[in-house]
């Protein structure tokens, strides 16, 4: 019998550079500690490893975000493997393909590789201990136009071994239609090549495409898509021939989730505190607003967003479904201001004309009364009084 884990798409190094503490709204940027987390991921499976006693670790592609990792990465990363002693094999992707200068030719030359750990840069077959064969199809670029698993078909193994292709692509006609489908997998490859499993990378979510291929998904999410990330598989193959047992394991740290609110008056605004206080502390949210917004309401919904960066990790608001609305009064005193009331009465009727200016003119006209709402009202201003 055969037992290993599966895994994906670790890409270490990733710098979440738009999580940033411009476009979050947090003072410190999250994007350290969603860095920090896959290398802590990629530790907890090494002793997941280790408690399970598998007779190895697969990594199907994507094991560095770049194949420019720089070296104290590509150091950082292999210390996290000691947790497991066996076999790691590790099979470069799309976005760290086995180019002659890449990052795997770099860990070899720095002799950062541990001598447990194969860097399946060939297609050739690796022989691990347990009777285990994996078949790597590895991309020697970040586009591959041929299915690079076609070779397996062809694949000589001992008849007592058990057949793994290891592979990083797109299952033809498999994967929805906005992904990105380089890279083209055979629907078919285990079968065709007579494998008891096919081990695959790319797809950044758990998923079965049948009973020998599996995606395992990254173990750590990274992006807002509801498709089942942050597990690792822990596969059971009884006998070469036999079906294999696939188990998920969950080892997430952070999770990403999306949720929409519907601003109609202040009970909307009230209601995003008990749901931000219903979600673990370790969620990144994208939190898409749309409605009508006055401006008691914009001071409301300000100290409620701040809150809740306040409790989770990253918040990101989408504004652009969000009318803001000076209130009459407001929209009255600009109107007496001068030439601000020209500006205003332009922009109003801007507001009244055809859709390509109507969004921005109805965001220039809120920017100007909220920026002269923090106006002074002093003697010799041109603005009148709020009281007048």
């Amino acid at each position: 019998m055969a037992r290993f884990l599966h895994t994906s798409d670790w890409q270490i190094g990733r710098r979440f550079e738009t999580l940033n503490a411009e476009t979050t709204g947090h003072e410190v940027a999250p994007a350290p500690l969603l860095m920090q987390a896959r290398f802590d991921v990629v530790e907890r499976i090494a002793r997941l490893a280790h408690e399970l006693e598998v007779d190895a670790v697969l990594v199907a592609g994507d094991v560095f975000d770049s194949e420019n990792a720089p070296p104290e990465v590509v150091f950082k990363l292999f210390s996290m493997l000691e947790a497991f002693s066996g076999p790691w094999v590790l099979l470069p992707g799309n976005h760290d393909p086995a180019t002659p200068d890449g990052v795997w030719a770099n860990a070899a030359l720095l002799k950062a590789v541990p001598s447990n750990v194969r860097l399946a840069v060939d297609a050739t077959p690796i022989e691990l201990p347990g009777d285990l064969v994996v078949l790597p199809a590895p991309l020697r670029d970040r586009s591959a136009r041929d299915d690079v698993t076609a070779w397996m078909d062809d694949a000589v193994t001992p008849p007592r071994c058990v057949r793994v292709g290891l592979a990083h692509g797109c299952v033809t006609g498999e994967l929805p239609d906005d992904w990105d489908a380089r890279n083209p997998i055979a629907r078919d490859r285990a079968a065709r090549a007579r494998l008891d499993y096919l081990a695959l990378g790319d797809w950044h979510g758990c998923k079965e495409i049948d009973a020998r291929t599996w995606y395992s998904g990254t173990p750590e999410p990274d992006r807002f898509r509801d498709n089942e990330p942050g597990y690792v598989l822990e596969v059971d193959v009884p006998a070469p021939g036999a079906m294999p047992s696939v188990k998920t394991h969950s080892v997430a740290t952070y999770r990403w989730l999306t949720h929409e609110l519907t601003i109609r008056g202040a009970s909307d605004i009230e209601a995003l505190i008990p749901f931000v206080k219903s979600l673990p502390p370790t969620t990144v949210l994208k939190l898409s607003l749309q409605g009508r917004l006055d401006e008691s309401l914009h001071v409301r919904l300000g100290n409620a967003l701040a809150e809740a960066r306040g409790r989770l990790t990253a918040l990101c608001v989408d504004r652009s479904r969000l009318v803001a609305e000076p209130t009459a009064e407001l929209l009255d005193e600009l109107r007496r201001d001068g030439y601000l009331g020209d500006v205003v009465r332009e922009l109003e009727e801007a507001v009244q004309g055809d859709d390509a200016q109507r969004a921005l003119a109805r965001e220039a006209l809120w920017v100007l009364a909220e920026h002269y709402a923090k106006l002074p009202a002093t003697t010799g201003s041109s603005r009148p009084s709020r009281s007048s």
